[in-house]
């Protein structure tokens, strides 16, 4: 039996983590929450399809993981969702990999779109 594709949801905020885990869950994607970039980066779960980050988070800021991972010889696709937006924090993010970089409050639909990119094509 094959199992769902996993993505883990990194933010600070746990209604945010809650609310994106459920939005997951109903479209079939298994997920893992995590409260801090830390906590992801020592959990050593990377064995996943994408993450799905806030930018600013206290301790170490989703750029910041996203950083280490490709350090460490993990290019995870990694989808950003802030409230604090800037050119150049968008521009570093989209040159470092990430697959999308959006605005809080995100779409739903928009959110699933990204996560689309992420799946073969059928027939």
């Amino acid at each position: 039996m094959e199992k769902n594709p996993v993505v883990s949801v990194v933010d600070d905020d746990a209604s945010v983590r809650s609310a994106m885990s459920s939005l997951l869950r109903s479209q079939g994607w298994e997920t893992r929450l995590y409260a801090s970039a830390e906590a992801f980066l020592d959990s050593g779960r990377v064995d996943v399809v994408c993450v799905i980050s806030d930018v600013d988070m206290p301790g170490m800021n989703g750029l910041e993981m996203q950083q280490r991972l490709l350090q460490d010889g993990h290019a995870l696709p990694m989808i950003f969702i802030t409230a604090f937006a800037s050119p150049a924090v968008r521009a570093q993010a989209l040159d470092s990999g990430a697959l999308c970089f959006l605005i809080k409050p995100a779409d739903s639909s928009t959110i699933l779109q990204c996560l689309q990119k992420l799946l073969p094509e059928a027939g």
